[in-house]
């Protein structure tokens, strides 16, 4: 041991601060050597050893992401996490089936989980979107696509705007899904008829399989390692030579009985879909399959869009026109948009999908077979309809987590259910109509604003809300609550403008002060139209065709100047 130190021998004990640095500076000038530390001491520079906590990322419990989470105690980190959910399966009964069976397994809290259907109604009307984009070709018909898809989103998003402050200072829905429950007596077993399921499971079963062994241990915390992907699909007895004794008694090896279990070997049986013996990842397989279901939506959105172009025409469009947008007669007319809610809920549950439902109606406004004023209910309807997979899917649970999974349900039935009895049944809060309307003249001039909107509503505003939800409410209400004061500031002065412009300053009674990009498109049409050279993103030929029509003179003075 003296050998072993440059600086000399050290006494045996225990080496002080100033030892350590005499013996360190003694030591500088040796080649590529270190300071020795006694036996017993540890150097606190030296690189802890790791602990394998024993599980990989690959299989985290998926329960711990909404379990005891803050974020999710935040009402807005939650209607944005049910708008990006919804984004992505682009099913809102899907989102709240998921929802209503986190909240009977205990992974989420009633109350944290309404802001989260709230979020879902919200993400729905994105299908609906997607459909009018595919009417982009001609001005006139994606105005009235357009605006049909925006008026589902309108009414959504009013709802939440009214009942998501509500419900965070005094649980509205909560307490009112708690007192229907206290009044209703509930068995547990019922189930969702599977219409669609059945025509395409056989169909999906040959794609992929899931483990749902695997699905549910991961959210309950029992975590493997295991992939999702189904591999094995069923045993089949494996006959050994000169062992036929374990047969017999129990049917043969094929037959049942624990003597079978216990005896004869089993042997897998491999699934027979495209990913099954696959070597890609989870993560890759889901992106493939990600991709390849946006690029069929797609497809089929067009061949819809085209398919009711080519049939809706002459005497069958106005047959399905006079039909769809009839009236009781006086003075009972005001029954017609009622009736149209309960054949919307009606269709909607039959097909167990409101996307479905909103994909049909989109098209026929756009041809003009359905007025907006028409749509409208059938769309409510929809939104109602599509409640009803979540509480069957809630009645199915077991008995123990009948009452919350069913409160969840009746948590969405109810946000709907308002929502009609503020924008519908008074006649003047019909606020989603003439908003809509504004909006599809607004995008029928601009095409690009159709998919800003897309982009921004419904991906990089609820990311960027998420993001600052995740750093914490104080930092969310920092930055959100300015840029909402500002918007509600800017809509209340434009109505002023519009309406009573002498309450206003003389300064505010017109935008003309502002730069022109901040008060009018047409910079940004332009460049929009610089960057995107194509003709997607510049306004239709109808509006140079309308342009010509006004050197006709006839048309001039017809024209109020």
């Amino acid at each position: 041991m003296p050998n072993s130190l440059t600086g000399g021998q050290v006494p045996p004990r225990a080496l002080d601060t100033v030892g350590l640095v005499d013996q360190g500076l003694g030591n500088a000038g040796t080649a590529g050597s270190a300071p020795t530390l006694e036996e017993g001491d540890t150097d606190p520079w030296a690189l802890p050893q790791l602990k394998d906590t024993g599980q990989s990322w690959k299989g985290k419990v998926a329960g711990d992401a909404f379990k005891d989470n803050v974020v999710l105690s935040n009402p807005v980190a939650g209607l944005v996490l049910g708008v990006l959910v919804t984004v992505l399966v682009q099913s809102s009964s899907t989102s709240s089936s998921i929802v209503v069976s986190m909240v009977a397994s205990k992974l989420l809290t009633v109350r944290a989980s309404v802001p989260i259907i709230m979020g879902v109604n919200v993400g729905t009307s994105i299908t609906s979107t997607l459909v009018s984009m595919a009417q982009s070709g001609d001005r006139d018909v994606f105005r009235r696509a357009f605006g049909g898809s925006a008026v589902h989103g309108i009414f959504n998003w009013l709802t939440v705007l009214v009942l998501l402050p509500l419900e965070s200072a005094a649980a509205l829905l909560e307490r009112l899904s708690a007192l229907t429950l206290g009044v209703a007596s509930l068995q547990p077993g019922g189930h969702a008829p599977d219409i669609l399921k059945v025509l395409t499971r056989p169909l999906t079963d040959l794609i992929v399989q899931l483990d749902a062994d695997v699905i549910v241990g991961s959210a309950t915390g029992n975590t493997t390692n295991s992939s999702l992907i189904k591999r094995w699909c069923g045993t089949r007895a494996q006959p050994t030579a000169g062992n036929s004794s374990h047969c017999g008694a129990a049917g043969g090896c094929g037959g049942p009985g624990p003597e079978r279990n216990s005896s004869a070997p089993e042997e897998l049986l491999p699934c027979r879909h495209l990913f099954a013996g696959t070597v890609l990842t989870d993560l890759a397989v889901g992106f493939i399959l990600l991709a390849a279901s946006l690029l069929v939506l797609c497809a089929c959105l067009v061949l819809i869009v085209k398919l009711l172009n080519s049939v809706l025409r002459g005497r069958i469009a106005q047959a399905v026109r006079t039909v769809l947008n009839a009236d009781f007669p006086f003075p009972f007319s005001w029954l017609s948009g009622y009736l149209a809610i309960l054949v919307g809920a009606g269709l909607t549950f039959v097909l167990q999908s409101s996307s479905v439902f909103t994909a049909a109606i989109v098209p026929l406004m756009g041809v003009g077979v359905i007025s907006l004023d028409r749509a409208y209910p059938l769309l409510l309807g929809s939104n109602i309809g599509t409640t009803t997979t979540a509480l069957l899917a809630a009645l199915a649970s077991p008995a123990d987590t009948l009452l919350s999974g069913v409160q969840v349900a009746l948590i969405h039935f109810f946000f709907n259910l308002i929502g009609i009895l503020l924008w519908y049944v008074v006649p003047i809060l019909r606020l989603p109509i003439p908003l809509a309307k504004h909006f599809g003249d607004l995008t029928a001039r601009y095409r690009w604003v159709a998919i800003a909107y897309l982009l921004l509503g419904f991906l990089l505003l609820p990311l960027a809300a998420f993001g600052l939800s995740l750093a914490g409410g104080i930092v969310l209400a920092a930055v959100g609550g300015p840029l909402v004061v500002l918007i509600v500031l800017i809509v209340l002065v434009t109505v002023l403008q519009r309406h009573q412009p002498a309450w206003l300053p003389r300064r505010l009674r017109s935008w003309a002060w502002l730069p022109l990009w901040l008060r009018s498109l047409e910079p940004w049409d332009r460049l929009v139209s610089r960057c995107c050279p194509c003709q997607v993103c510049s306004p239709p030929q109808a509006v140079a065709k309308e342009a010509h029509c006004y050197e006709n003179p006839e048309v001039l003075a017809s024209q109020q100047l």
